[in-house]
């Protein structure tokens, strides 16, 4: 499959420096605290924040700050391959990981000693992106919930086809052996790093033009998380105005 047309356009018929259409929306859920639904092109993803909360398990509690508890699981139906993962499965196990470790440094935590904060997320459909499009999600959820944070984190991919940056893989671009795919994501404020994960090699001399082709798309995304932010809030001040 050519994943890049002599023309310069993708497969989806985006330009190689385009993000997918974003459609997002925060308090879609009336029993959690916080819950945002999202999504980046064809990849969809359901939140639910619960917390702060007193910790459930005692001996894992902090006297100083909350802990961070990150859930990941998939739906059967989200992709063509259907099967249903366990929870030991590495690659959620993975995501989990790199979405917790991303928001206990940008959750102001200290705020919430002997407390923790759960964070559930619930993949619909994956068409690429599912860590960028997760932790916008949750970004989104974690606004929502009220949690203290020293900023939005926002997440974007980006690669390299035919010695060209692309931003906002696809599935068939993420899914090319021969297509680099970085994530980074960033606190757009202070324009600080919050994560940097690669799943396959770059050169050196081509890393710095994909780098900031992604915190391009992150700062593009931080507008739309703030306009979500910006209705639900509406929303709400109108629901208390009847």
């Amino acid at each position: 499959m050519e994943l890049l047309s002599p023309e310069g356009l993708r497969v989806d018929g985006r330009r190689a420096n385009e993000l997918r259409r974003i459609l997002c929306r925060a308090s879609v859920l009336n029993t959690a605290d916080g819950s945002a639904y999202y999504e980046q092109g064809n990849t969809k993803v359901l939140v639910a924040v619960y917390g702060p909360r007193e910790s459930r398990i005692r001996s894992q509690s902090q006297h100083d700050h909350a802990i961070v508890n990150v859930e990941f699981n998939i739906a059967p139906f989200s992709t063509s391959e259907r099967r249903k993962r366990s929870k030991g499965d590495k690659r959620l196990l993975e995501i989990a990981s790199f979405v917790r470790q991303t928001f206990e440094g940008a959750i102001q935590r200290s705020v919430y000693p002997r407390s923790q904060i759960d964070i559930y997320l619930h993949l619909l459909q994956h068409d690429g992106g599912t860590l960028e499009t997760c932790i916008n999600a949750a970004t989104l959820a974690l606004v929502d919930a009220g949690i203290s944070m020293d900023d939005y984190v926002c997440a974007c991919t980006a690669g390299f086809i035919d010695e060209t940056p692309v931003l906002d893989l696809n599935g068939a671009e993420e899914s090319s052996i021969e297509t680099p795919d970085l994530t980074v994501a960033i606190l757009p404020r202070s324009g600080n790093i919050a994560l940097l994960q690669m799943e396959s090699k770059l050169h050196s001399s081509k890393l710095e033009g994909v780098l900031e082709l992604a915190v391009e798309g992150c700062k593009h995304i931080h507008r739309k998380l703030d306009e979500a932010v910006l209705a639900a809030a509406n929303d709400l001040a109108e629901k208390l105005s009847h």
